[in-house]
């Protein structure tokens, strides 16, 4: 317990994804542990907003440029009005964190970089980022590859590797009935992004249907309704599988999704730490995923889950027809996943490591 810390999660937006599901949920982990916690979404609300607790201070800057003077004057006053010490930038928000530190230089920014591309950091655009860290006093990585980019690129000196953890709201809504077969269903819980590669899941999924028709198909996640998108639903349409595969968007029961469904895939081509597998694993599911990112840090192979190579569909639709066939021992791995996510993944490890960092 912590009365005294009194700190603000940054975050562009309040749409789902990993990030704004983090801020989320380490806002509501530290209210529940005596912090005076707030949250502020900079530029977008969403529908994480229903997520964040009532006794989490929210504020909405509805920022329109990277120098919005009225929106920057209305978090100075909300800052000094609460007396914030420490304010918590995920990702592109430490600008604005920044900004308030020139006036308020006492206030700590704990800078905590969620960079789902960590494969490709040698393209990672860094030179503004790199300037502003001299205001830094914490960076805090999703993976470890994150850390060393940091500990190498950044001037800050203190770097700490958090996994991110998946939390469960006691709420357990029920609205989203998926289709399909009771016992038939597999799920990928990824916003259609390019980085998720849904494409080749897709092609591992089809041959996959040829062998099990009865199986199917489940992609949960925001829908940009862009080019990326389109190609998704031009594949299941071309491909005739509209009967096999459905989309369903953006969800807020996931819980309950996970409760309807028999194997969780990831088949991304790059991730940092990824909610979904942790969520997965809360729901004991056997999981395929692919070895990018910290992903087989949560999974050891054919212990907890299966790992294939990324942009392999050959190796993704095997490991996936292997959890078919083999329920007992697919039943095993989920039970083992659940183990460790809760061991290793918790909310109470991540939250008591969290206001140590803050202190």
């Amino acid at each position: 317990m912590n009365k005294k810390l009194k700190v603000i999660q940054l975050i562009d937006s309040l749409n789902p994804g990993g990030a704004e599901m983090m801020a989320v949920n380490i806002a509501n982990g530290l209210a529940e542990n005596g912090v005076e916690s707030y949250l502020c979404a900079t530029r977008l609300e969403g529908d994480l907003i229903a997520k964040i607790n009532n006794d989490v201070g929210y504020l909405f800057l509805n920022k329109k440029t990277s120098l919005d003077i009225k929106a920057f004057i209305r978090l100075r006053k909300f800052i000094k009005k609460n007396q914030i010490s420490v304010i918590h930038a995920h990702s592109s928000s430490y600008f604005i964190a920044v900004l308030i530190k020139l006036v308020y230089y006492n206030v700590k920014i704990i800078w905590h970089d969620h960079y789902g591309n960590s494969e490709n950091l040698k393209d990672r655009n860094m030179f503004l980022l790199k300037i502003m860290s001299n205001l830094f006093n914490v960076v805090i990585s999703v993976n470890q590859l994150l850390e060393k980019w940091a500990m190498h690129n950044l001037r800050v000196k203190k770097v700490y590797v958090l996994s991110n953890f998946a939390d469960f709201n006691s709420d357990f809504q029920k609205v989203t009935f998926l289709k399909g077969v009771e016992g038939k269903r597999i799920i990928c819980l990824a916003n259609l992004r390019e980085q998720k590669d849904h494409i080749n899941l897709l092609n591992a999924f089809k041959n996959i249907q040829k062998k099990h028709p009865a199986w199917t198909l489940h992609l949960v996640g925001v829908d940009l309704k862009d080019n990326y998108s389109n190609e998704i639903k031009y594949f299941i349409s071309e491909c005739q599988l509209t009967n096999s595969i459905f989309l369903y968007g953006n969800c807020q029961d996931i819980p309950f999704i996970l409760s309807q469904v028999s194997i969780g895939v990831l088949s991304s081509k790059s991730e940092g730490l990824p909610v979904a597998l942790l969520e997965y694993g809360l729901a004991k599911l056997p999981v395929v995923v692919t070895d990018v990112g910290d992903c087989s840090n949560v999974v050891t192979d054919e212990v907890n889950g299966l790992v294939v190579p990324p942009n392999n569909s050959k190796q993704l639709e095997e490991a996936i027809l292997k959890q078919i066939v083999h329920k007992n021992s697919a039943k095993i791995m989920g039970e083992k996943l659940f183990e460790t996510v809760v061991s290793k993944f918790s909310k109470e490890n991540y939250i008591s490591k969290l206001i140590k960092i803050y202190n």
